[in-house]
């Protein structure tokens, strides 16, 4: 089993872009998590620094550990998968080298995109014969549906959360009550049983 670490991106807008590179040690596992909404299609570009006799591979997983895309010995690629639920996903690349060989370090460095960002907007201008100010505008006015609808799941997850810790606060009140009834049914029963104890030994009257 090879050593892993996770570089965690949380995210909650759908139009982000991000561009990331680390090194990856001889012989151990680096993964990219991050947290996508529901119907996202996703593409990532990615590029690996060559070493003699090193391979490094990739996989692309969900919470379920359901693989999404793999790829052996790469080098320079892309990748694309589309998120079915809210889930986090997890990008992981993985350095295998020979047992007798010692390795390098090499270079990963791995671009992802998400929701509108995906669009390929240049060939929607030659499709519909648009000018370059339409096409702007376009951009801009999915944008910006983006960024309603992701302030609308916030708000649905936020509520969700809410309702949560208040059936929480609930359960936790009424544990509290149900527990200081019981300790004042023990104190009472105690005090009572101790009350006949010392009577029956004539200790009090």
């Amino acid at each position: 089993m090879y050593p892993k670490t996770a570089l965690t991106i949380f995210v909650s807008f759908v139009l982000s872009a991000h561009c990331i590179s680390f090194n990856l040690e001889p012989n151990t596992q680096k993964c990219l998590k991050e947290e996508l909404q529901g119907n996202l299609p996703v593409i990532g570009e990615f590029e690996v620094s060559e070493q003699p006799g090193q391979r490094i591979d990739y996989i692309v997983t969900d919470s379920k550990g359901y693989i999404l895309a793999q790829r052996q010995d790469i080098s320079k690629g892309k990748f694309s998968f589309n998120t079915e639920s809210y889930d986090m996903f997890e990008i992981c690349f993985i350095s295998r080298i020979p047992p007798n060989q010692k390795g390098n370090t090499q270079l990963v460095t791995v671009v992802t995109k998400h929701g509108v960002e995906t669009k390929n907007y240049q060939t929607l201008e030659d499709a519909a014969n648009l000018k370059p100010i339409e096409i702007e505008l376009k951009r801009l006015e999915d944008l910006s549906n983006a960024i309603v609808q992701d302030f609308a799941f916030m708000r649905k997850r936020e509520e969700e959360m809410r309702d949560t810790n208040e059936s929480t606060n609930n359960k936790v009140l009424y544990f509290s009550i149900f527990s200081i009834f019981i300790l004042l049914g023990l104190a009472t029963w105690q005090v009572l049983y101790l009350r006949r104890y010392f009577k029956a030994k004539k200790l009090i009257e």
